[in-house]
């Protein structure tokens, strides 16, 4: 069994903060506008480097989203930064018309997006963002798992025509994919190779996964770990082929089990290869103030919570 080694916790919105000043060095027509949350976003580099291309709009999300699409027009490629919950809910209406409706260039980034947003609490834990961004026609929507993906994924939009929705998180987290590895818009990651049960997983709970992995692995259960990073478009094909193989499937993520990756898998077995699936999710619930640790282990977001389902999936064979 392969195993994963945590090189050093670093956090994925540092990870985009890092790819986008990079860019900033590599294409001149990268922009980049924030909504008064520099820091946060780790866009601090870009302006300081680039101050010509970088916007402050204050606490006008839906303007930033309306310059940003007229931005396109010129041949600009503008990435817009701010938390997850103000990225899409609050300004759905400006991305729907502006943006994807006409198929415009720009990159949505979000930052301190699901439960391990933390302390600051429900109002700001968007637990429904990938579910209203993946339902847009046209709009790619990708969900990172740690700081070099982060990066490499951030690199990897600028050169992607159209729409994207790129989601991360706030907390340092294991840090264990390849550094400067490629990214594949579309692109499923097969992390370990099983033959009992496939576990599915995206964002935070890739790593969690892993663990899963080792425990069951520790009890003679054999599981295939699949990290998506982008859930639209899903990787069908390697869903399918992973399926067949074990005939079980866990789907995990930080996310509302509504609307999220776990439905999109679902969505994928039932046209083509009926199979039974168990969801690690938060349950139609919104969050609570507390620490990410707290959180993960309250809503069921951690490796233990993926065990449970993967036994309980087997069961049903």
């Amino acid at each position: 069994m392969k195993k994963y080694t945590d090189t050093g916790k670093k956090d994925t919105r540092s990870g985009f903060g890092d790819g986008l000043t990079e860019l900033g060095k590599l294409n001149e027509n990268v922009v980049a506008l924030c909504a008064d949350l520099t820091g946060s976003l780790k866009m601090d580099d870009f302006k300081e480097n680039h101050p010509e291309r970088f916007f402050q709009v204050g606490i006008a999300e839906a303007n930033m989203i309306g310059m940003a699409a007229g931005m396109t027009i010129g041949g600009k490629i503008p990435f817009t930064g701010t938390f997850a919950n103000f990225s899409t809910g609050r300004v759905y209406d400006q991305i729907r018309q502006s943006v994807a409706y006409s198929g415009k260039n720009v990159k949505i980034c979000a930052s301190h997006a699901g439960v391990t947003l933390g302390e600051d609490g429900a109002t700001h834990q968007i637990l429904e963002d990938i579910g209203l961004m993946k339902m847009l026609p046209g709009m790619t929507v990708i969900n990172t798992c740690d700081y070099n993906q982060t990066k490499a994924a951030t690199l990897a939009i600028a050169n992607h025509k159209g729409p994207v929705y790129l989601r991360f998180g706030r907390p340092k987290v294991a840090n264990f994919t390849e550094e400067n590895g490629t990214f594949e818009i579309g692109k499923a990651v097969k992390l370990q190779e099983g033959t009992d049960v496939t576990i599915v997983a995206t964002g935070h709970l890739v790593w969690e996964a892993l663990l899963a992995a080792e425990t069951l692995h520790e009890q003679g259960i054999s599981a295939e770990v699949i990290n998506i990073h982008t859930i639209k478009p899903l990787d069908d094909e390697a869903i399918i082929a992973s399926a067949k193989k074990t005939g079980c499937v866990v789907t995990a993520e930080e996310h509302n089990y509504l609307g999220g990756l776990g439905e999109s898998v679902a969505r994928v077995l039932a046209s083509n290869h009926p199979t039974p699936q168990e969801f690690v999710a938060t349950q139609d619930t919104f969050g609570e103030s507390g620490t990410p640790e707290q959180l993960m282990d309250k809503y069921g977001l951690n490796a233990d919570a993926i065990v449970k389902a993967s036994k309980k999936v087997i069961r049903r064979k």
